[in-house]
């Protein structure tokens, strides 16, 4: 019996080592555009600026390519071994994202995608574009639309044969595809990952206000993290699972396989000591082609001040007053504050002299915030 087409693409992807393959038409899901549309209005994107510069092309996958017809899209399995929780019991160690523990997916799916991309040009025909996240393609949508999972409460794509962890990429072709039939929300009543969120940005289900998620506050966000989110951020340096953690679909999630994307030890819930001493050649050598890099020293460290002024680790009081006198304005305001949770006496001690030689506003109200509104 002779393979269908379909069914070689997908060979070749197994081979590849994707974990799931399906096949859309370049037509825009249905309300994908209205609702990134309602997204921007409200400024729920924070800093992320170029959510609003490519929206356009992002409403449609033929804004961004007219002559593209079918969408390939391609899941990549990374499950761990353990979830995520075990990591937020141990205060002292940084809490990082699963996927972020590993080399930076972009570069393994990408390398991939091209391999498949030309097997599909030589069995199609036609011309062929990869993308992974980072280009202008909402490819969870997208995702949804050609059967891959769908879109749970939380916003991110669920699958019933692996749960809440599937790195995804597609290929755009103009060869027209057999597409396969959109998955349908299986989440019913359920809503633990709304409940589940430490900083209430579920704004409804289905929605999210990026400004308010952890995931958001300690990757994108580029300034000085607000007060009413730094305890609840706990011990997370890096992203945050929560929501994806406690999807009950993820009792069919399995490990991840690709040898590419094991488990790094230097960035799998690193002490925090360890981070807090890094400086910036240290931080990029440490991270060095994993996605933790691209968010750089400064706001890791940053995150890293944060977790330690939740520990309640007295070891943590040396480092931490050490980087008072950081260049970076962004580490010594939070240093500021982990100080004065770890030791509100020394803290107290500082104050005045701290207060007549800094000179960065921010620093200034986390001095001025801790001595009380008399301190000047």
């Amino acid at each position: 019996m002779v393979q269908s087409l379909k069914a070689r693409i997908a060979e070749r992807a197994e081979a590849l080592g994707f974990d799931a393959m399906r096949i859309t038409t370049a037509d825009s899901p249905d309300a994908m555009g209205t609702a990134l549309d309602a997204f921007l209005a409200q400024g729920r994107e924070g800093d992320m600026g170029w959510l609003k510069d490519t929206a356009e092309r992002r409403k449609s996958p033929r804004a961004l390519w007219p002559d593209a017809r079918s969408i390939i899209l391609l899941g990549l399995n990374y499950g761990g071994p353990a979830g995520p929780f075990a990591a937020l019991r141990n205060a002292s160690h940084g809490a990082v994202s699963i996927y972020a523990k590993r080399a930076d997916y972009h570069d393994v799916i990408k390398g991939k995608l091209k391999q498949l991309a030309g097997h599909v040009q030589a069995l199609a025909g036609g011309d062929v574009k990869v993308f992974v996240d980072t280009a202008p393609v909402m490819e969870k949508p997208l995702a949804a639309k050609a059967g891959l999972g769908w879109q749970g409460k939380h916003t991110n794509l669920v699958s019933r044969a692996f749960g809440s962890w599937l790195f995804l990429g597609s290929i755009f072709t103009t060869a027209g595809l057999e597409p396969d039939v959109p998955e349908i929300d299986h989440c019913g009543a359920c809503r633990r990952c709304l409940d589940a969120c430490p900083t209430d940005a579920f704004t409804a289900p289905y929605e999210i206000d990026a400004r308010r998620c952890i995931s958001y506050l300690t990757i994108e966000h580029k300034g000085h993290i607000a007060p009413e989110f730094r305890e609840a951020m706990g011990n997370r340096i890096y992203g945050c699972d929560d929501c994806l953690a406690v999807c009950p679909w993820n009792k069919f999630a399995k490990t991840g396989h690709d040898a590419k994307l094991a488990i790094r030890p230097q960035a799998d819930d690193p002490p925090l000591a360890e981070i807090l001493a890094l400086d910036d050649a240290g931080f990029r050598d440490r991270f060095r082609g994993t996605p933790i890099k691209r968010t750089g020293r400064d706001r890791f460290v940053r995150n890293a001040l944060i977790a330690a002024g939740n520990a309640a680790d007295a070891s943590l009081t040396c480092p931490v007053e050490t980087l008072l006198d950081d260049a970076s304005p962004l580490v010594r305001a939070m240093a500021v504050w982990a100080l004065q949770r770890l030791d509100p006496d020394r803290s107290a001690a500082l104050v005045s002299a701290r207060l007549s030689t800094e000179t960065d506003p921010h620093v200034r109200a986390e001095w001025q915030a801790g001595a009380g509104k008399g301190a000047s």
